[in-house]
């Protein structure tokens, strides 16, 4: 049973509410002064307190003072005869959870209730209803998805319940986590049917070679000055629960997905989108640009380089500035040298999520915080919300540039490893491979025999590709339960899924 504290000095006069609150099931404990409230908090947490503002003794506003010092949880809704403004701020200031002017009635103080004691499980209750309802026809939309576009509104359907989920109850979480794994596992099918087709004659659709050329180039040719930014490794659920932190500053004109190529891996995604090449015409056309699986150096060490020769290979003469950031020093000390930007086109990368991937893979203590999706959000969101991140974007709104967000590809959490033989030159990726001989068993893969049909490099004549579907990932039968219980539900990229390769590519305008 919920409780009501209720302080007001003609609490007699109330009892026709106190008689309709315990009716509907509320414990209402009333005193008819501050203090009192104040010394019921110090030993119970109420649920909720009702504050008149003009009291005897302490007035509302000092009482809310001293309640929110020692209950600062408790929702405390002043009721008062005033509406003078200086009042409302005062309560405001004192974080106040609503404001309500007398005569009251009881349908207000009802409505008030649900909104801060009940509004969780109303919204949770609301969710599963309405998710129930819809459950039929998202798995008709999965059954007969046969396109790009229809793929990509189911993954659009599932992350926004994915979100709206993430705090109902387990069966709910349970029966999603299954509609997404049977569109996932459509989804891969669509990919293996039609991926080297997109090479091949077929209408491809956007990928990660086209950015520059499909989006920068007409906003940087009309004379817009942008800031195009990248941040690594970063899903679509991660953009849509930063994106309210960015509407305070920008407009979103424009929110699609984008296809990243195979492997979804930076060395090639990012690459790709750099140079606007696939990795095979990388390194053909920039032998010295290219890095190999096997070289031990950075695999993106050329970004701004593949960057100037995208632009002369365009005949696009426009000066551009590049960033790359690691660290949250250098995001405020690149932050402060926007002013003297001068340069139409500016690039940012941000590796911060990557980085966070792969420390839930290496560290225990980073697995037990980042244990689900809803978490990896969680810690994105936070990071964002307080990183010196944040303010460089409300820095690039002040100086009135347009912001193209995008990824290279997006990540997965992986659950069931997949055996598969494969000599001692092959890469080290748990989503793909690339080598000679690669002999896997699971059903649940796809091979790309002859790489060069999709714009992929050979190390070797014989050389193949191969790409984990689904949540599965590589492992050696030499020490498979190794890598079992190491990298189980562990977020890994280079595959087939939704979220590596459907991926955000946002426009916004400062306001």
């Amino acid at each position: 049973m919920s409780q009501i504290l209720w302080a007001d000095d003609e609490i007699e006069l109330l009892k026709p509410y106190l008689i309709f609150l315990k009716e509907k099931g509320y414990d209402v404990v009333t005193v008819n002064n501050g203090q009192d409230a104040i010394d019921y908090c110090e030993t119970q947490a109420p649920d909720i307190v009702f504050l008149d503002e003009q009291m005897p003794g302490l007035s509302g506003i000092e009482t809310l003072e001293e309640i929110k010092n020692l209950r600062p949880e408790v929702p405390v809704v002043m009721i008062t005869k005033s509406e003078e403004e200086q009042i409302m701020e005062q309560a405001i200031g004192q974080r106040i959870a609503d404001y309500l002017i007398k005569p009251v009635n009881p349908s207000q103080i009802l409505m008030c209730l649900k909104k801060h004691i009940h509004s969780k499980a109303i919204v949770e209750q609301e969710a599963n209803r309405t998710y129930r309802e819809e459950w039929s026809d998202i798995s008709y939309m999965i059954d007969t998805a046969s396109t790009l576009a229809e793929f990509m509104a189911i993954h659009k359907t599932l992350v926004k319940w994915d979100l709206q989920l993430s705090e109902a109850d387990s069966s709910m979480r349970e029966i999603l986590d299954q509609q997404r794994k049977q569109a996932n596992s459509a989804y891969c099918k669509f990919i293996s049917k039609n991926y080297e087709a997109w090479f091949n004659g077929g209408e491809r659709p956007m990928m990660s070679p086209d950015i520059f050329k499909n989006v920068l180039f007409p906003m940087l040719d009309k004379g817009e000055k942008v800031f195009f930014v990248v941040i690594d490794n970063f899903r679509y659920d991660q953009w849509k629960v930063l994106q309210p932190m960015l509407s305070e500053f920008f407009t979103i004109t424009d929110e699609n997905l984008y296809t990243s190529i195979l492997p979804t891996a930076t060395q090639y995604a990012r690459n790709a989108i750099f140079s606007g090449l696939m990795p095979l015409g990388i390194r053909n056309m920039w032998p010295d640009l290219w890095v190999e699986e096997e070289d031990e150096e950075g695999k993106n060490l050329n970004e701004k380089d593949l960057i100037q020769t995208q632009l002369d290979r365009f005949r696009k003469r426009y000066d551009f500035s590049y960033f790359k950031i690691n660290e949250s020093d250098f995001c405020e000390k690149i932050t402060k040298q926007f002013r003297q930007l001068k340069s139409p086109l500016n690039v940012v990368v941000i590796n911060f999520i990557d980085m966070l991937s792969h420390s839930r893979t290496d560290s225990k203590m980073m697995r037990e915080l980042i244990a689900n999706e809803a978490a990896y959000r969680s810690l994105t969101q936070s990071w964002f919300k307080h990183s010196p991140t944040l303010n460089m974007f409300k820095r690039i709104a002040q100086l009135g540039y347009k912001v193209v967000l995008t990824t290279d590809h997006g990540t997965i959490r992986v659950s069931e490893p997949v055996a598969i033989l494969a000599d001692k030159n092959t890469n080290t990726n748990l989503r793909y491979k690339v080598g000679k001989a690669l002999n896997c068993q699971s059903k649940n893969v796809m091979e790309i025999q002859h790489p060069e049909r999709v714009g992929l490099p050979c190390p070797n004549v014989s050389s193949s590709y191969m790409f984990c579907t689904g949540t599965d990932f590589f492992g050696y039968p030499n020490n498979f339960n190794y890598y079992a219980q190491v990298y189980r539900n562990t977020f890994q990229h280079g595959g087939i899924s939704m979220e590596e390769m459907l991926i955000p590519l946002v426009t916004m305008e400062p306001k």
